[in-house]
C-alpha cells in the first residue's frame, strides 16, 4: 500500500494500534475540508504495530487530547515536504471538554454551561477523575 507524502500538515505517528480512529473522532478530524489518511496496523520496528495518521494542512491539534488517547504518539509538524518539528507528547494534568462525566448525578449533567474537567490522579494506571464529582473517567 502507498500513502503519498504530504507537503504542509500533520502526521501523528507511533500511535497505539487501534487507537487511531479514537484519535480522529476527538479530534473532530472528519470536520476537516483536508485530505485525511488513517492508517491502520502499520508494521513497526520499534511497536509491531501502530496506527497513523496524516493530515495535509496546517491545524492546530488539542495535544492534551492526543495524550490523553496515547502519551507515546508524536506529532511531527511538515512544510514543504521537510520535518521541521517533531513534539513528543506526555498525559495532560487536567482535561477539558474532551470527555463528559458519566456519572447522572454529577453537576455537569444538569449545568450545561460548566465545564467538564477530569484531573490526573494516576499517571501509572492512566486515572482521571471528575473535578466535581471524582467519578473516574
Amino acid at each position: 500500500m502507498n500513502i503519498d507524502s504530504i507537503q504542509n500538515g500533520v502526521v501523528i505517528d507511533h500511535i497505539t494500534a487501534g487507537l487511531g480512529m479514537r484519535l480522529y473522532e476527538l479530534l473532530d478530524l472528519a470536520s476537516l475540508d483536508a485530505s485525511i489518511a488513517l492508517i491502520k496496523n502499520v508494521n513497526s520496528k520499534k511497536m509491531g504495530k501502530k496506527d497513523i495518521i496524516k493530515i495535509d494542512a496546517n491545524i492546530e491539534l488539542n495535544l492534551d487530547v492526543i495524550g490523553f488517547v496515547d502519551p507515546d504518539a508524536t506529532v511531527n509538524i511538515i512544510k514543504d515536504g521537510v520535518l521541521v518539528d517533531k513534539r513528543c507528547i506526555d498525559m495532560p494534568q487536567t482535561l477539558t471538554n474532551v470527555i463528559k462525566c458519566k456519572n447522572p448525578r454529577c453537576i455537569t449533567s444538569c449545568e450545561q454551561e460548566l465545564d467538564h474537567i477530569f484531573k490526573l490522579t494516576d499517571k501509572e494506571g492512566k486515572v482521571y477523575r471528575c473535578i466535581y464529582c471524582e467519578t473516574k473517567a
